[in-house]
Order: structure tokens, then C-alpha cells, then sequence
């Protein structure tokens, strides 16, 4: 997968869409991707269920934040 290389994850759309649009796409989703840090137990597990739903998967707690970052 050599053409995903640099666009990574928007790399999907190929040339539609326009270059800025794959840029924002590509930063929302590499932040939503990433590795976060629970409140409650201080450990990278967290998991997005839904928009603004994250859950550790460490302990278990759930609790609400930003769509695409806790």
C-alpha cells in the first residue's frame, strides 16, 4: 500500500474531495486514534464507543468527552 503512505487513513478517498478536506480528516482521525490516558486509572485504554462515549479498557469506567478526543 505504497499510495497510503503519506495520506494514511484518507488515503480511501483517493483525488476526491480536494487536498485541504483529506488533510482535516486525516489530523481528526490520527487524534482520535491515538493512544489516550484514562482519568480514573491513569492508563493508556481508552476506547471511543460513540461520538462523545469513551470507556477505559483497563477499569472499566465510562464517561462522556469531545467527539474525537476524551
Amino acid at each position: 500500500m505504497g499510495k497510503t503512505k503519506k495520506v494514511g487513513a484518507a488515503g480511501k478517498y483517493g483525488v476526491r474531495y480536494g487536498r485541504k478536506i483529506r488533510q482535516r480528516l486525516l489530523k481528526v482521525h490520527k487524534q482520535q486514534k491515538k493512544k489516550h490516558i484514562c482519568p480514573e486509572c491513569f492508563k493508556p485504554g481508552l476506547k471511543r464507543l460513540a461520538p462523545g462515549i469513551w470507556e477505559c479498557k483497563k477499569c472499566g469506567a465510562k464517561f462522556a468527552g469531545k467527539a474525537y478526543k476524551p
